[in-house]
C-alpha cells in the first residue's frame, strides 16, 4: 500500500526522484498516466493490469467509456526507475500536471499520484474545507 506526502523536484531533463519508500512496491517497471485533477498516477504492473482489465470490460458503444479510456491510455506510459531512484516523465505529461519544478509526491493505497506543488495545495485547501462532508457521505469509519 502508498501512503505519505513527499516533496522532490523535477530536473531540466524532466526527471524526478521517487521516494525511496515507493520504489520496491513500484516494481522495476510501472506505468505512468494522466490522472485526474490534472495530477498524474503511478500504477505497479499489477495493479495497472487489473485496471486494464476493468476499462476493457466498459462497453464501448458509450460515448463517454470511449472518451476516458482515449484519455487514460493515450498518456500511458511504460516506465522504469534509472540508478539513482529517478523516473524520466514525458514532456506531454509534465505539460498536462503543470510539473514544471517542485512537485508533491503522494501515496494513494494502490497507485501513487505525482501533482505540481502548486496544483496540490490549491487542491488541498479546497478538499480540506469539505473533507468532513465528504467523509461523511462515503465512508464508514466504525468497524
Amino acid at each position: 500500500m502508498f501512503m505519505g506526502e513527499f516533496h522532490h523536484n523535477v530536473d531540466e531533463k524532466g526527471r524526478m526522484i521517487i521516494p525511496a519508500k515507493f520504489r520496491e512496491d513500484l516494481g522495476s517497471t510501472f506505468v505512468v498516466t494522466r490522472g485526474m485533477d490534472k495530477c498524474l498516477f503511478v500504477y505497479p504492473e499489477h495493479e495497472w493490469r487489473q485496471l486494464e482489465q476493468k476499462l476493457k470490460s466498459l462497453p464501448f458503444t458509450k460515448k463517454d467509456a470511449r472518451a476516458f479510456t482515449r484519455f487514460f491510455f493515450s498518456g500511458a506510459t511504460e516506465s522504469e526507475l534509472d540508478k539513482q531512484g529517478r523516473v524520466n516523465l514525458p514532456s506531454t505529461l509534465r505539460t498536462y500536471a503543470k510539473l514544471e519544478k517542485e512537485c508533491v509526491v503522494i501515496g494513494v493505497s494502490n497507485r501513487v499520484e505525482i501533482w505540481s506543488k502548486e496544483v496540490w495545495e490549491e487542491y488541498f485547501a479546497e478538499s480540506e474545507e469539505s473533507f468532513a462532508e465528504i467523509a461523511e457521505n462515503i465512508v464508514d469509519f466504525e468497524l
